[in-house]
């Protein structure tokens, strides 16, 4: 019998995650979720869904559904978080996992012990170029890591759009920053690839004071836009991390590590996508070249998509979501899962608390 999937979010839940779970075998997508009858109505009759709810912590309590996609902002997710798993449900989650340190540890008291599958939607541990950083770490190409840098910078309010579906990370109150955003698939990549950060010390501020449209209007935000981030590792590294989401003339992702051996530098113009985040290595006595990725990160059994499909997210999604089956099924384990999840918020909130006290923090002090 089928893992029956229900969406909250006609938006990017539309546009990216369906094709995804549409491209495993073994899933139907049974359900769309939105605030409004209307636009629940119309979606499911868009996308060619037999179901649509407009109260998503219904959605959670059907008995008909066995996934929850969840989508939506983070203030407004944390109660649909919690009714799916009060119902049993397996989910599939956004991030960042929840608004604040105290709606993680809700979640992480209400999923223990369940036995329903927690996995968040940060999936640039199953990017082709991500994949093959990882291997080659594990063979130890650059030798142990010595030092490195991580930027995810992005341009995405120094020319507003009116019609730009995210203007609201500009509100307060929603869970939402720059660090909490673009940080937290950040942090999720560098724990997968060098292990546990014991301490830190931050500086989490706000830069672009005003939002302007062309027409010379603008929204103040409420909200934080660049962090730069000194993390030391359990394994000794430390790296130096900054996050913007107001850069002007963006540089996009960047991993650049090296070691005693040589060097890794994985990257992309904007939020990494299997067809654009690249890879390049070298080693002492040779020079930086781009690395040819394998055939199997680049194309997978059981996958009806590949890394140069569209819409471009949709791969690695379905790479995270095939994995979060399989776990269902009792093979393996997903990834990203809700044990990880905790302890990226365990991080988010070192974080704050390291910019507000001006101090290092160490990440055991957060409970």
């Amino acid at each position: 019998m089928s893992l029956r999937v229900g969406i909250v979010s006609a938006a990017w839940g539309a546009f990216a995650h369906l094709p995804a779970w549409r491209a495993i075998a073994g899933v139907e997508v049974a359900a769309i979720s939105t605030s409004r009858e209307e636009s629940a109505r119309a979606a499911a009759d868009r996308l060619g869904l037999p179901r649509a709810f407009w109260n998503a912590e219904q959605m959670c309590a059907d008995p008909d559904i066995d996934i929850v996609d969840l989508g939506t902002r983070p203030s407004v997710r944390l109660p649909m978080v919690l009714a799916a798993l009060a119902h049993g449900k397996h989910i599939y989650n956004a991030s960042p996992h929840a608004p604040d340190w105290a709606g993680a540890k809700a979640i992480d008291a209400a999923w223990r012990g369940t036995g329903s599958i927690g996995v968040v939607d940060a999936f640039a541990q199953w990017l082709p170029a991500h994949r093959q950083m990882k291997a080659m770490l594990a063979a130890g190409h650059i030798g142990a890591p010595l030092g490195g840098t991580c930027h995810f910078n992005l341009s995405l309010f120094n020319a507003p759009n009116r019609q730009f579906p995210y203007n609201w990370f500009a509100q307060a109150g929603q869970g939402v920053s720059a660090v909490r955003n673009n940080g937290s698939h950040a942090l999720y990549m560098l724990r997968h690839l060098f292990g546990p950060i014991t301490e830190l010390v931050a500086d989490d501020r706000q830069i672009l004071k005003q939002w302007t449209f062309p027409e010379g209007d603008g929204i103040m935000p409420e909200t934080n836009d660049l962090a730069n981030v000194l993390l030391r590792f359990e394994s000794g590294l430390v790296l130096q991390m900054q996050i913007s989401w107001s850069m002007a003339l963006h540089d996009g992702w960047v991993i650049d590590v090296f070691g005693g051996k040589g060097r890794l530098v994985a990257s992309s113009p904007t939020f990494p996508t299997a067809r654009d985040c690249v890879l390049r290595a070298g080693q002492i006595g040779g020079k930086l070249e781009d690395v040819t990725i394998p055939a199997p990160f680049r194309t997978v059994p059981g996958i009806a998509l590949d890394w140069q499909s569209e819409p471009q997210p949709s791969f690695p999604m379905a790479l995270s979501m095939q994995a979060m089956v399989e776990a269902i099924h009792g093979h393996g384990t997903g990834a990203p899962d809700f044990a990880e999840a905790i302890e990226i918020e365990r991080l988010q909130e070192a974080i704050r608390i390291s910019s507000a006290q001006r101090r290092w923090v160490s990440v055991a002090e957060i409970v």
